[in-house]
């Protein structure tokens, strides 16, 4: 399709016909996706396939937030970046291809490190938050601060063969901290580093972070609240898990613990030795 069938009236009609025709989706749903703002911090396994779903549905703003640059050990999972990309910036590199899959939407690119100083900034012009990252120090701040500021959030994991999904809306479900309520000791949990990861595993996970994210925004369906997703790659299977909220969650419970941000320092295991989050 050439430039000048992009400007038709009929272009956006066409490129998305088959998810207005779905049954209580529709044009409406499609408009409402034109006007969402998503984010998703991580670009690697999980927000690979999570920002190509996006971009591909029509979600017409959309954050993507990476300090890293890619490298050769990334190229087995993280399907938004090529062999010709290492070195770069992985926001460069996902802006790039975001826009060549649809250039309708519009990429906001944030090439830093969330910390406490800015995750507060990054977070507050966005209607939902797709958590893609791979560290606790991240992960924590930023569900504290999606939670504080109100912001839904859609909660992925991924290591080994496993992988874990869930969605939390602030004040109507549980918060991260009703499940962990506090990060795990240094060195307890391994990382893929440590154990491997396949890479169509976070292509799984990933894609029903956008699916979340989506089903949200347009009001389809029922969000992944109050139970938690889990997928066994080796079985081919999927398990449900009831979650409640904890009383006693100090973020969320009757006497919080937990009133500001904070940001931990959790060290991880690679091949034995512990490693240190920054």
């Amino acid at each position: 399709m050439d430039k000048a069938d992009t400007n038709s009236e009929n272009y956006e009609g066409l490129r998305y016909s088959r998810q207005i025709i779905l049954d209580g989706f529709g044009a409406e749903g499609q408009d409402k996706l034109k006007k969402a703002k998503i984010l998703v911090a991580g670009s690697g396994g999980l927000g690979s396939p999570a920002l190509l779903y996006l971009a591909a549905a029509g979600v017409g703003n959309i954050g993507v937030v990476d300090f890293d640059t890619v490298t050769i050990s990334n190229l087995n999972r993280q399907v938004l970046h090529f062999t010709s990309d290492m070195g770069r910036k992985k926001t460069d590199s996902a802006e790039e291809k975001l826009y060549k899959l649809n250039p309708e939407v519009k990429v906001i690119k944030y090439n830093t490190r969330i910390h406490i100083d800015n995750v507060e900034d990054i977070i507050s012009g966005y209607d939902v938050v797709i958590d893609a990252t791979d560290n606790f120090t991240a992960r924590y701040l930023i569900s504290d601060c999606c939670y504080f500021m109100k912001k839904p959030l859609v909660e992925g994991a991924a290591v080994g063969l496993d992988g874990i999904l869930m969605t939390i809306i602030p004040d109507e479900t549980p918060c991260y901290r009703c499940l962990y309520p506090y990060p795990p000791e240094d060195g307890v949990l391994p990382t893929c580093s440590d154990v491997g990861i396949l890479g169509a595993v976070t292509g799984v996970v990933g894609s029903m972070q956008a699916l979340e994210a989506i089903k949200f925004i347009t009001g389809m369906g029922q969000n992944i609240t109050g139970r938690i997703l889990t997928f066994d790659a080796l079985a081919s299977s999927f398990r449900e898990v009831k979650w409640a909220r904890r009383e006693s969650c100090p973020l969320c419970g009757k006497e919080p613990k937990i009133t500001e941000l904070v940001q931990y320092k959790v060290k991880c295991r690679l091949k034995g030795i512990e490693v240190s989050e920054k």
